[in-house]
C-alpha cells in the first residue's frame, strides 16, 4: 500500500489529517506538484487526471479523491466514526461535508487557482472574474456556518467528523488564496481555533 501525497496542497492534507485522527500510518510517497511531477506519465498512469492524492493498495486497484480513500480506510477502521455512526449522524456529515466542499472548499480553491500567480501554469487559463465571483461565496458559506455554530461545537453536530476536516482545510487555505475572514463570526473562530489546535491538524 502507499499513499501519493503533496504536502502543500489542501486536498492531500483532508486525508493526511484523517489518517492522522485515526492514528492509521501508511507509506507515503511525495509527489511534486510545483516541477509537475503530476503530470508524468508514470503518475498519470496511476491517476489519469493527474490530482492528488491516490492510494495505491497491495492488490493494485488505485483510489483516486480524497474523501473516497477516507471513507476506504473508515471501512476498515470505524473507530472513532469520523463519518458518523447512526444513519442520521451520517446523513448530517454527508450533507456538511458537500456543502462544505462544494459551496466553501471548492470556492476558496477557485480563487487561488485562478488568481495566483504561482497556477498560471496550472490553470489555463486564468480567469479572474470568476476568481471574484467565487470570493464572495465562499464568505457567504462561513455567514451561514456561523450562525449553525451558535448551537453545536462542530460542523455537522456535536462531534468531529470529516466535514469539519474539510472546512479547516478551506479556511486555512483562505491565506494563500487571498480570501480575508470576515470581522465577527466568532462561532466560526472559536470552532476554528479549536480544530486547529487538534495534533492531527499538523499532519
Amino acid at each position: 500500500m502507499k499513499l501519493y501525497d503533496t504536502k502543500t496542497a489542501p486536498n492531500p492534507r483532508r486525508t493526511r489529517i484523517y489518517l492522522a485522527e485515526k492514528g492509521i500510518e501508511v507509506p507515503v510517497e511525495q509527489v511534486d506538484m510545483v516541477a509537475f511531477q503530476h503530470k508524468t506519465p508514470e503518475y498519470t498512469a496511476i491517476n489519469p487526471m493527474q490530482r492528488m492524492p491516490a492510494l495505491l493498495l497491495d492488490d493494485g486497484t488505485i483510489i483516486t479523491e480524497s474523501i473516497a480513500i477516507c471513507r476506504y480506510f473508515e471501512a476498515l477502521h470505524p473507530e472513532p466514526a469520523l463519518f458518523g455512526k447512526t444513519a442520521k449522524e451520517q446523513a448530517q456529515v454527508e450533507m456538511w461535508n458537500r456543502r462544505s466542499e462544494i459551496h466553501f472548499f471548492a470556492n476558496v480553491a477557485a480563487v487561488f487557482r485562478h488568481l495566483h500567480p504561482a497556477m498560471k501554469e496550472f490553470e489555463v487559463p486564468q480567469i479572474p472574474d470568476y476568481a471574484e465571483a467565487m470570493r464572495p461565496r465562499a464568505i457567504a458559506f462561513l455567514e451561514l456556518l456561523d450562525k449553525e455554530l451558535a448551537t453545536r461545537e462542530f460542523v455537522a453536530g456535536d462531534f468531529y467528523s470529516v466535514a469539519d476536516i474539510t472546512t479547516l482545510c478551506g479556511v486555512d487555505f483562505m491565506r494563500p488564496s487571498r480570501v480575508v475572514m470576515p470581522e465577527g463570526l466568532s462561532n466560526v473562530k472559536r470552532w476554528h481555533a479549536a480544530v486547529a489546535a487538534r495534533s492531527s491538524a499538523k499532519a
